[in-house]
């Protein structure tokens, strides 16, 4: 183990030094270090790269604290071993599971605040938006969602899933990806019991089938070229999707407005393990990117489980429709295996650590079984860089 750890480090080392009453609102992402110029052929396709859970437990919150000398929390370190793959996509989007704390309240399991510092390291590593529903999403209550939308929008970083006002949980979330207006929606199962605060239903929004069609197709509706949909669901600690999952991912993208589908990707988090990745009714299903961030993961036996710092980053290039009202399509769909190190306090991209001499191909090669489980290699599904 102490072998392992110090390869992983020297790798690391080597990497950093190298509904129709919906309105939309457009966003153009800002310029940030590593996005690559629009290509001459910018205009018929883009890149979308997505990533799991980030969940700040108390060790994270201390190597912020770490990364940040002591004052402050800087969790751009934390990051940075991905924000090539991140920064480089026309679009990328996170899942923001915990609400941030104020003034050094911060928190981790079992109610998550953490610091609002979290949302310039998102911003800093290259992404655009975040999911924000969850099942940790009320842990403060309504104030805990206003002060995690108010950094996210300091920082620039759109959100999805929860609100501040019914007026903002009425509004679509439209980003621009190249010449295409892409659409965010987010839900979750649950909010772990606690209630929604009271006059305020909307704050957080909860799976429901028939929301999620409507408002997917209000955002068609007001000129949305691509809709993705983020669900917080499935079964902790379980590889495999379970029905629950598997039969919405089947009612979700059956739907269909004048021959053309309502939703074009879905994106799953919340099981704590990388899951499947499948192509549904001609639409690409993520079932569970796993956590992107998260301290020592405990199963439901008490055992540490290190599934819980294994995940995946999704990316899809979208091509746009040969006639005007037609559906872009993802021509390519990838994904790139991550490990979050908990002793580096670090995200990885593995292909690129074992590319350096960490001797991690069999984690790599569990993830890659998992995400593959479900028959998605026939379809095109690749192992990305």
């Amino acid at each position: 183990m102490i072998a392992r750890r110090r390869q992983v480090a020297l790798a690391l080392t080597a990497l950093l030094a190298a509904g129709a009453a919906c309105q939309a609102q457009d966003h153009e992402p800002p310029e940030r270090p590593g996005r690559p110029a629009p290509s001459a052929d910018g205009s018929r396709g883009f890149t979308l790269v997505a990533s799991g859970d980030v969940l700040p437990h108390s060790s994270i919150i201390d190597r912020a604290r770490f990364d940040a000398g002591g004052t402050g929390y800087d969790f751009r370190p934390m990051l940075s071993g991905v924000e090539p793959v991140v920064s480089r996509a026309d679009l990328a989007l996170c899942h923001m599971e915990t609400v941030y704390g104020a003034d050094g309240d911060y928190t981790g399991y079992p109610a998550f605040k953490a610091p609002p510092e979290v949302a310039a390291g998102l911003a800093a590593t290259g992404y655009d938006g975040c999911s924000t529903a969850s099942n940790h999403s009320l842990d403060d209550g309504a104030q805990g969602i206003g002060r995690t939308l108010d950094a996210l929008d300091r920082q620039g970083v759109r959100h999805a899933g929860s609100a501040r006002t019914e007026a903002e949980a009425r509004t679509v979330t439209v980003l621009r990806a190249g010449a295409a207006k892409v659409a965010h929606l987010a839900y979750t199962y649950d909010t772990n019991g606690y209630p929604l605060p009271p006059g305020q239903p909307w704050a957080v929004n909860l799976i429901d089938e028939g929301k999620i069609l409507a408002d997917a197709r209000a955002a068609r509706q007001a000129g949305a070229d691509v809709v993705v949909v983020s669900v917080h669901w499935g079964t902790e600690w379980q590889d495999a999707p379970d029905d629950r999952q598997l039969a919405l991912a089947r009612s979700l993208t059956a739907a269909r407005t004048g021959g053309r589908p309502d939703i074009d990707l879905i994106l799953g988090t919340h099981a704590h393990v990388p899951q499947a990745y499948e192509k549904v009714n001609g639409t690409w299903v993520v079932y569970g990117m796993g956590d992107q961030v998260a301290g020592e993961m405990f199963n439901h036996e008490g055992a540490q489980d290190p599934r819980g710092n294994q995940s995946t980053l999704g990316r899809f290039t979208f091509v746009a429709p040969v006639k005007p009202g037609g559906r872009w399509e993802v021509k390519k769909a990838e994904f790139i295996p991550q490990l979050f190190d908990v002793d580096a306090g670090r995200v990885l991209n593995l292909n690129e650590v074992i590319a350096a001499g960490a001797e991690l191909t069999g984690v790599r090669d569990r993830i890659r079984e998992v995400v593959l489980s479900r028959g998605a290699a026939k379809d095109g599904l690749t192992m990305g860089q």
